[in-house]
């Protein structure tokens, strides 16, 4: 049997497990809110050209309105100032879209602090148990903020100071950025940075080091609690937008069973 057609039958008869790690995308999902005078993104929102109806008979469909990184989406590297020269969400090759993932899970640290940053010295302790880092693979950050999706206001839990939800600090990102071979960082929150990350310096260094480094980002990701920490493999295929900054997307990942 050729490794597809084996693929494809490991998938059907359970022994690969495919898992979605995508938020549904509606009118409901949180999108960033960023201070003035910054410009923001819209809500997403479909707007009805026809339902079976005098505006078309015997079909429904829809236009629809969303941001970019409006809910579970892709950073390319274009989308950061230090990257103004780097690939589009269009140019990135396909066959990175298709990657091993880790899974590292700060979940209860996060519980407790809403401010939690993942350090150099916490990815290291899980290299030590793990193993090391994938090489052209996706570091997965795992804090638990999905459950907070359904509601704008937990999610993005803000207070008179700015956002509070956790993140990975300044040194951890340029070392993951400059150190380490990953080919990008997916989160669970609404954006690769901490809520506290416009008063880091650099402010949002995720998006500076990451993205500057021509790496990628996934964010408002879910059920990464269902996933190994180390092994599984993820899909990622962004829409091709020529010119586009980011993208929303279809986040998979098979995992052996």
């Amino acid at each position: 049997m050729s490794v597809l057609r084996s693929l494809v039958q490991s998938v059907r008869d359970g022994a690969i497990e495919v898992i979605d790690l995508t938020a549904p995308l509606s009118s409901r999902t949180p999108i960033l809110r960023l201070p003035e005078p910054f410009g923001n993104t819209i809500p997403f929102r479909l707007e009805e050209i026809s339902r079976y109806d005098d505006r078309g008979p015997a079909w429904y469909w829809n236009d629809i309105h969303t941001g970019e990184h409006t809910g579970t989406h892709f950073d390319a590297p274009v989308h950061w100032v230090t990257a103004r020269d780097g690939q589009d969400v269009s140019q990135v090759p396909p066959a990175s879209l298709l990657a091993p993932a880790v899974v590292l899970d700060f979940a209860a640290e996060a519980g407790k602090d809403a401010d939690f940053l993942l350090q150099i010295d916490h990815v290291k302790e899980w290299e030590r148990t793990h193993g090391p880092l994938p090489d052209g693979g996706w570091l997965l950050y795992r804090t638990g903020w999905d459950t907070r999706s359904g509601d704008q206001d937990a999610f993005l839990n803000a207070d008179e100071t700015g956002p509070h939800t956790p993140g990975v600090s300044v040194e951890c990102a340029r070392w993951l950025a400059e150190e380490t071979p990953i080919l990008g960082l997916g989160v669970e929150t609404v954006g690769t940075d901490a809520g506290a990350a416009h008063s880091f310096e650099p402010a949002f260094p995720c998006h500076s080091f990451l993205l500057g480094a021509g790496k990628y980002g996934l964010t408002q990701l879910r059920n990464l609690d269902r996933l190994p920490a180390s092994g599984a493999v993820v899909l990622a295929p962004p829409l091709p937008i020529v010119g586009g900054s980011g993208s929303p997307v279809r986040v998979l990942a098979l995992v052996e069973r």
